[in-house]
């Protein structure tokens, strides 16, 4: 739980629960894993529960840490928190009690952008369109000032951004449920990058197409602007607000084809949606660098950026 990290997308991690399982191949080398292993070594007492060895691992067992959960209301200085980078907020073992404490103290913490980032979807899409999760925040979030009359009730949190990892084309259904979140903002980590996506359906209404030709994976032509013969529109549907891409670092690390991310970087264009490329990949970070034919992506969503 700290205000620095070395996490490019953002400015501070706030972790008010640790611990996860893998669910899909973007987590076969989790960073957050080998860290919670190298942690528990240290004698961190966050990171001595163990999780289960088939899908987890030492220090690693799902946790939730009342002792940081108003960290950001004592960070006075406005910045882009990254919640839970070492855990899954959505994951089925944090209750949603836990999640009313979480969503209230950023409701409160008005200064800060959080940053919420699931592999569990469909359990997002549920919780956060449902109208009594949302009474229970706003109750909860009455409590945690002292003049809540001056706080403005919005739902969805107008400082919360919402995404959902796609690291290959099976997890094109996080897709479906993030666009139909209640999010202030809403986007895509395809990181690590795994296979070619097309996430055109979800960038652009259907309908009439002015858009260009565009290709696969392997170069062959796809179209004048169509996915499988269906026209896509020329006007961006403001679904998703903001990608992210990457490739796999560390040991065992899985290369990335340059071209998954330059085809991401142009989706982004032409849909007129903030694209951010965190890391080509590789074993060591100095071999994966940031630049995608000569140019750092940095972009992010209207209001993102300070």
């Amino acid at each position: 739980m700290s205000d620095k990290t070395g996490i490019v997308w953002t400015e501070a991690t706030w972790n008010p629960t640790t611990g996860c399982d893998k669910v899909s191949p973007g987590c076969d080398h989790c960073y957050a894993l080998r860290m919670a292993r190298r942690l528990k070594a240290m004698g961190n007492p966050k990171y001595q529960r163990d999780g289960d060895p088939r899908t987890s691992g030492p220090g690693f067992a799902v946790t939730v840490h009342p002792d940081v959960v108003h960290l950001p209301l004592r960070w006075r200085t406005p910045r882009r928190v990254f919640v839970n980078s070492m855990s899954d907020l959505f994951h089925p073992r944090v209750s949603d009690e836990w999640l009313v404490h979480i969503f209230a103290v950023m409701a409160v913490a008005r200064q800060h952008t959080f940053q919420v980032l699931t592999k569990r979807s469909p359990r997002a899409r549920t919780l956060l369109g449902d109208d009594r999760f949302a009474a229970a925040v706003r109750d909860r979030t009455a409590g945690k000032t002292k003049h809540p009359e001056l706080l403005p009730w919005q739902w969805p949190l107008p400082n919360v951004w919402h995404g959902v990892t796609v690291e290959g084309r099976e997890q094109y259904r996080r897709l479906d449920d993030l666009i139909q979140t209640p999010a202030a903002v809403r986007w895509v980590s395809a990181e690590p990058l795994l296979d070619w996506l097309d996430l055109r359906p979800w960038l652009w209404l259907t309908g009439p197409s002015t858009a260009g030709p565009w290709y696969d994976h392997a170069g062959r032509y796809r179209g004048g602007g169509g996915i499988g013969g269906q026209a896509i529109s020329s006007v961006p549907s403001g679904d998703i607000h903001w990608v992210v891409t990457g490739g796999e670092s560390g040991p065992g690390a899985r290369p990335a084809d340059p071209v998954w991310f330059r085809d991401i970087r142009d989706q982004c264009a032409e849909a007129e949606v903030a694209y951010l490329h965190k890391q080509n990949g590789g074993r060591a970070a100095d071999k994966g660098g940031r630049e995608l034919d000569g140019v750092i992506h940095d972009a992010y969503p209207a209001g993102g950026q300070r």
